[in-house]
């Protein structure tokens, strides 16, 4: 008996899978990532910012103990005006508090601790510290002079996006 031929097609494969869109699985793996990623980020820029602050009222309480041993007026002046500067660089962008002196840069420690002794108080003295000889007279109360620099330290936000910092 002669086979005939059937009408019958050829088989047919199905599409090959398309690699888009992608599965949920691969959206909520990156959704995931995302979120971790961006988690270990700010985590890490909040532990810094806590390490510099620990570590500038560290060097506060080292220029304190340093001013209770030689009492040297002018030294602890130097000393301070100098580790404000760093600090307000180091927590604020450095085009905003590098450049500031004078009425300035006392408006902006005031305005970063929303209080106004720097300008109108005891602090006003940090900002013609770095320019005094060594033998010249302060007349200023340092203990007062000391904890008010303690707590601007104190207020300086931890959270970068408290500052607008675009580190």
């Amino acid at each position: 008996m002669p086979v005939e031929s059937l009408p019958l097609r050829d088989i047919h494969l199905p599409e090959p899978v398309s690699w888009w869109p992608p599965a949920p699985g691969w959206w909520l793996l990156l959704i995931c990532s995302a979120i971790i990623i961006a988690g270990i980020v700010l985590f890490k820029q909040i532990r810094k910012r806590r390490l510099l602050k620990r570590t500038a009222l560290a060097e506060l309480d080292i220029i304190r103990r340093q001013y209770h041993d030689n009492h040297d007026r002018v030294q602890l002046v130097k000393a301070l005006s100098a580790l404000m500067r760093r600090a307000s660089i180091s927590f604020y962008q450095r085009e905003n508090s590098a450049s500031l002196t004078g009425a300035a840069w006392l408006q902006h420690l005031d305005s970063t601790a929303q209080r106004k002794d720097f300008e109108n108080g005891n602090g006003s003295i940090l900002a013609t510290a770095p320019y005094l000889p060594a033998d010249s007279q302060v007349d200023v109360n340092f203990d007062e002079l000391l904890s008010l620099c303690e707590d601007w330290l104190s207020l300086q936000p931890v959270n970068p996006r408290v500052t607008g910092e675009s580190r």
